[in-house]
């Protein structure tokens, strides 16, 4: 099942698969401008009037669903927007990214979630984002994982 794939530099595989989340929202318009105004990609081939796909990463991506449609992919009811069924965690560049990205989302709307978590190898802070769900980024030192 597992599929070759080319060496990346550093001799690390490139990943054989992509991660989509996805994310029931009440308003697909506001929560697009929220997270383009925070930085993220929106792929235009994956966007109509039910969804939207954010870019993450090379290969991760969220997506925004109307909530009518997210309730078409399970049989289970969708999930009251203050419960957390899933955390959304995402990896910052740096430290400041961290804040920069976190202090915009409560700028924007957003509500703080808890106390930034400072373990000096990795730094991480959290929000909710407009329907609830819970996001953090996370920055982890590459030398102390080198070590």
């Amino acid at each position: 099942m597992s599929e070759q794939q080319p060496e990346r530099p550093g001799g690390r595989r490139r990943p054989s698969r992509q991660i989509y989340v996805h994310l029931p929202v009440a308003d697909l318009a506001s929560s697009i401008a929220f997270f383009t105004a925070l930085g993220f990609d929106v792929a235009p081939d994956s966007t109509d009037a039910d969804a939207t796909a954010l870019v993450v990463g090379e290969a991760a991506f969220v997506m925004l669903l109307t909530r009518p449609f997210f309730a078409g992919f399970t049989r289970k009811p969708v999930a009251d927007p203050t419960v957390t069924e899933v955390t959304v965690a995402v990896s910052a560049r740096t430290r400041r990214e961290v804040d920069e990205l976190v202090d915009r989302a409560l700028e924007l709307g957003a509500q703080p979630c808890r106390e930034a978590q400072d373990r000096g190898f990795m730094y991480g802070r959290s929000f909710y984002d407009l329907d609830g769900h819970l996001w953090e980024l996370i920055w982890s030192d590459p030398d102390a994982f080198a070590a």
